[in-house]
């Protein structure tokens, strides 16, 4: 990880999750596909080889586990992690966006009442929805 003068929490992220794959593995994840013979037919034209890496980097940042299922051959399936489903914020995010401004085969919905969901800001302290507008990153 390159070394910043201001530990940004979005360039922090994005080191990690930024580059063309590494999310759609974790969309993919979040939807239950955990194995790497799933992911390789569900992340639409990802190498095995960048899949293989991405699935490393993902398991050393603490966001999936490797939990193995057979041992002759070793096969394993990856799991997210508490930190790895704190990423479907982002992945719903990039989804609402996606929505709005491209074109698109997928919708991001409620699994109860199939309407369609909006990411919103919530401020926890005042148990508030907090408009865009309001938000503003700061120093910590």
């Amino acid at each position: 990880m390159p070394i910043r003068k201001v530990r940004c929490p979005v360039a922090s992220t994005l080191d990690l999750v930024g580059d063309r794959w590494t999310l759609q593995i974790v969309r993919d994840l979040l939807r239950g596909h955990a194995r790497f013979s799933e992911l390789r037919e569900t992340v639409e034209g990802i190498p095995s080889s960048v899949l293989s890496d991405r699935l490393k980097a993902l398991e050393a940042g603490g966001v999936v586990v490797r939990r193995f299922y057979s041992d002759h051959p070793p096969r394993a399936e990856y799991v997210l992690t508490p930190k790895g489903h704190g990423l479907g914020l982002v992945v719903g995010a990039l989804a609402s966006w996606g929505e709005r401004y491209s074109e698109h085969d997928l919708a991001l919905v409620d699994n109860e009442c199939g309407h369609g969901v909006k990411v919103v800001y919530h401020c926890a302290e005042c148990d508030r929805r907090a408009p865009r507008s309001r938000v503003r990153m700061v120093q910590a």
